[in-house]
């Protein structure tokens, strides 16, 4: 799945500033802060958010890391821009680039020229694709179904309450993202150590430091599988003869969008259900309405704010304004799921929902290539959890429940859960 995920206006230095003479723009662009990308209302569009929204479909912004930016509001246009070959992750001048939030890891991810980005892109899926295939996570979908059983195992064991959080959705998803990529049992603890670390947006040294180490350890993992190869991601890669660097950064940038987003909308979506329990209850009689309970979750659980950064490779008309060569574009791939001129009442948490065009997973080139996986673990988790433990509750009112703030990756705090 894409991260939370993450996610770039005129860049300063890099084409005219805000001219409010020009009527798609404001003289004070407004704030789209941490505020903003972690809801305070939780499960709900941020107000300011559906203001930019009915505004237009591109809106000039400041962000977190203090630069501007043009927001994407709407589905339409996010979606013509995740065709468009003119938007891209890297800029021609990176030192000087417009931020969404400062992070090395990110900024690493930036750090090749235009053309090599593309390149690198294009080859990564090439390289991916086939190990993330609708076949390949077919077959794995019985080692998915033995962790979930596992891992509910032990929380069950530890007794109720819980922290659901910390009991089933982060050593779930941890546990199938690790056994189809090979990571070892005796790795991961450190890997969660080192990962939690490199999400902070604060911090820079400690940042690069915590970066290093997992390259470290991932290259260590590689070497391990080229010299003794199992049936696993890192065991095709090397056998492609990818270096053991490159196997290193793209295991990272896999690891670092997946875990926490697969966990989250485990989290969330368990919110969500448990606050419909009439959905609920059809969602757990019939696999068919499950999948789109799935689909629903994916759509309404994260309200804005997993938002991609990406750079304008040339000028781009879009909406009302022209997208200047080297702007930051901010792709909010969950705002445009609550736009009304495609989802009919989008606030409204519906499983039955027939045509549900979401772009939780992004779109096209920039489409998550673990989608398929992602779906089978939702599916897993809902249909485990609420069938083991019928009378599975959050244990306080969710409006109570609290934000991540300050890293790239937001989720709850905890939820408490009781059974």
């Amino acid at each position: 799945m894409t991260s939370s995920p993450t996610a770039s206006c005129p860049i300063t230095g890099h084409g005219a500033p805000a001219d409010a003479t020009d009527p798609a723009l404001r003289p004070e662009p407004a704030p789209y802060t941490s505020e903003t990308v972690l809801p305070p209302r939780l499960l709900r569009v941020d107000e300011r958010l559906t203001e930019l929204q009915r505004e237009a479909p591109v809106c000039r912004v400041r962000t977190p890391a203090g630069d501007h930016g043009w927001l994407v509001t709407r589905h339409a246009e996010l979606k013509d821009l995740l065709h468009d070959e003119r938007l891209g992750r890297a800029h021609d001048d990176p030192e000087n680039a417009a931020r969404f939030v400062r992070n090395p890891f990110l900024d690493m991810l930036m750090g090749d020229t235009v053309e090599e980005a593309h390149a690198a892109h294009v080859r990564m899926r090439r390289l991916l694709s086939p190990q993330f295939s609708a076949r390949r996570v077919l077959d794995f979908e019985p080692t998915v179904h033995a962790i979930a059983e596992d891992v509910l195992g032990r929380m069950v064991a530890g007794g109720s309450p819980a922290d659901l959080r910390t009991a089933f959705s982060a050593p779930f998803s941890l546990g199938v993202q690790c056994g189809l990529m090979g990571i070892e049992a005796d790795d991961r603890p450190r890997l969660v150590e080192i990962l939690a670390e490199m999400r902070y947006v604060d911090g820079a040294d400690a940042v690069l430091a915590a970066q290093r180490r997992m390259f470290d350890l991932l290259g260590d993992l590689a070497r391990r599988r080229r010299a003794d190869p199992g049936d696993d991601v890192v065991s095709r890669m090397v056998a492609r003869e990818e270096s053991d660097e490159r196997v290193s950064h793209i295991l990272t940038g896999l690891l670092f969008a997946g875990l926490d987003s697969v966990a989250g909308h485990v989290d969330l979506g368990v919110v969500l259900l448990d606050r419909h329990r009439d959905q609920l209850a059809a969602a757990l009689a019939d696999e068919r309405v499950m999948r789109s309970a799935v689909e629903e979750v994916l759509r309404s659980a994260k309200a804005g704010g997993s938002v991609l950064p990406r750079y304008a490779l040339a000028d781009i008309p879009c909406g009302d304004v022209t997208i200047r060569a080297g702007d930051l574009v901010l792709l909010d791939f969950t705002l445009v799921n609550f736009d009304t001129d495609v989802f009919t009442d989008p606030e409204t948490f519906d499983v039955g929902r027939t045509e549900n065009p979401h772009l939780t997973f992004g779109h096209g080139i920039w489409h998550c290539i673990g989608a398929p996986l992602a779906r089978v673990q939702l599916r897993v988790a809902f249909t485990l959890l609420f069938t083991h433990l019928p009378e599975l509750r959050l244990v306080r009112p969710f409006e109570q429940l609290q934000m991540v703030g300050g890293q790239l990756s937001a989720g709850l705090t905890e939820i408490p859960i009781t059974w």
